[in-house]
């Protein structure tokens, strides 16, 4: 019989030009992979990723002048794992707190997916430490709720997946046959000229890793648990009336028109929320990872976002 693969956290301490340290903040110990010197940009991963998938970003934007941070979420690769936190409020918590303990009274915030919806969620909750913000392949929290409700063909149906996140332990599935069903995800989601290049294969295979080691698999979804646990309860109802303050942040919104997980017309919806200053750019023949797929158009759109304003 074959023995199965074991990993740990030293597994995503991947080498290359930027280095890795563990940050406490908020209660927790973070780990980040940091580049350059100069204003903080701070990136934050989704599901079912790492601060691995800004690897492409990382170098360019340093290079460009700026202090690149790419942390690990809550539960997430290297950082902490505790069996409480993944509320919206606490995890939006972790990210001023790791801003602070960076030493910077503000950052760019970038942010993918969940890692967006953190980053709209920080924009929201914790407004004078977010000086930009750039959102990636996620729509504003109430956009999605409201999408949710009313786009049952659409929304909802893309969505399917967050519905199977609410079954107990669903985390041993998700991580059955060497994380098989993660790299389903991420071939489903995944624009067509993306799916199946040999860069593909390497990114599903690290997320596929990262997602076995231990208690990964189960805190993530509890991110996903919390909203569901919560959106008739008292703690959700106060999220939704904090949500609805509307952003001042300058916002860049970039969003992949191949994208089956975040609909298109699902995220386009969000600058409804924000009142500084705002841009949509939908891009074309990109699924949900702009950039992973179109590296050097998000690096670029990164970059005259925070140089122009």
């Amino acid at each position: 019989m074959t023995r199965a693969t074991t990993f740990d956290e030293s597994d995503v301490l991947i080498d290359g030009p930027w280095r890795h340290r563990f940050v406490n903040a908020n209660g927790s110990r973070f780990h980040v992979a940091e580049l350059g010197t100069g204003p903080l940009i701070l990136m934050l991963h989704g599901y079912p990723g790492f601060w691995w998938t800004w690897h492409k970003q990382m170098e360019a934007l340093a290079d460009a002048g700026y202090r690149v941070a790419a942390m690990d979420l809550r539960g997430y690769g290297a950082s902490d794992k505790p069996p409480r936190g993944y509320d919206a409020y606490t995890m939006a918590s972790d990210v001023a707190g790791l801003i602070r303990a960076l030493g910077e009274r503000d950052a760019v915030i970038v942010g993918h997916d969940l890692g967006g919806l953190l980053a709209w969620t920080a924009a929201s909750f914790h407004p004078q430490m977010v000086r930009r913000l750039i959102v990636v392949g996620a729509a504003h929290p109430l956009r999605m709720r409201t999408a949710l409700a009313v786009d049952p063909r659409g929304q909802l149906a893309a969505s399917k997946h967050i519905l199977r996140f609410q079954i107990p332990r669903y985390e041993h599935v998700i991580t059955k046959d060497g994380a098989r069903m993660v790299g389903r995800f991420l071939r489903d989601w995944a624009g067509p000229r993306w799916a199946g290049t040999a860069d593909f294969v390497e990114y599903s295979r690290r997320c596929r890793e990262a997602m076995q080691i231990p208690q990964v698999s189960f805190c993530a979804l509890e991110a996903y648990r919390w909203v569901f646990r919560t959106g008739i309860r008292v703690a959700g109802r106060r999220f939704v009336r904090l949500m609805q303050e509307p952003i001042m942040t300058p916002t860049l919104q970039l969003h992949g028109a191949f994208d089956t997980c975040v609909l298109p017309r699902t995220a386009q919806g969000s600058g409804r929320y924000v009142k500084g200053r705002y841009e949509w750019r939908l891009l074309e023949d990109v699924g949900h990872f702009p950039h992973l797929e179109a590296p050097e158009i998000v690096t670029g759109e990164i970059l005259r976002w925070v140089k122009e304003i």
